[in-house]
């Protein structure tokens, strides 16, 4: 049986690093070009009960995905099957290897079909998915090298 252990200090930092990366992906970087594709009205604030659940739906989320993702990383170190630690399979290789197979197993067919069955943009495809691939190896490189 493996033996996970899970560093939640690591998790935090995910959740914070995450939540923040996503802001800066939606807001500054892509914020226009994703409410376009979208169709949202900027120029309409939010209520505060909206822009709260909007933060606190978004926090949950990111905890499950650093929790979740942290179990992920763990069965990539040899250690956690009582192997010893190896040359080959450094921290590095570990969280790229552990954020891109996340990526490409749960991420990206989640972003084909949104073109496929919701008719969304390839624009919009594009600004989603990368933020996913960019989301999950933020993570998984905090929740291999933070203890």
């Amino acid at each position: 049986m493996p033996n996970i252990q899970l560093s939640g200090l690591a998790i935090l930092l995910t959740v914070v690093a995450t939540f923040i990366f996503g802001f800066i992906w939606y807001t500054p970087l892509f914020g226009k070009a994703w409410a376009k594709e979208l169709g949202l009205n900027m120029d309409r604030k939010p209520t505060t009960g909206e822009f709260m659940k909007g933060i606190t739906l978004n926090l949950l989320g990111n905890l499950l995905m650093a929790w979740v993702l942290a179990h992920n990383c763990a069965v990539w170190n040899p250690t956690t099957w009582g192997l010893p630690a190896s040359t080959e399979m450094t921290p590095g290789f570990m969280a790229v290897m552990s954020g891109l197979f996340t990526y490409l197993g749960f991420f990206l067919p989640t972003d084909l079909s949104t073109i496929a069955w919701e008719g969304k943009s390839m624009k919009l495809f594009f600004i989603n998915t990368f933020y996913h691939l960019g989301n999950v190896l933020i993570a998984s490189f905090i929740l291999i090298f933070v203890h």
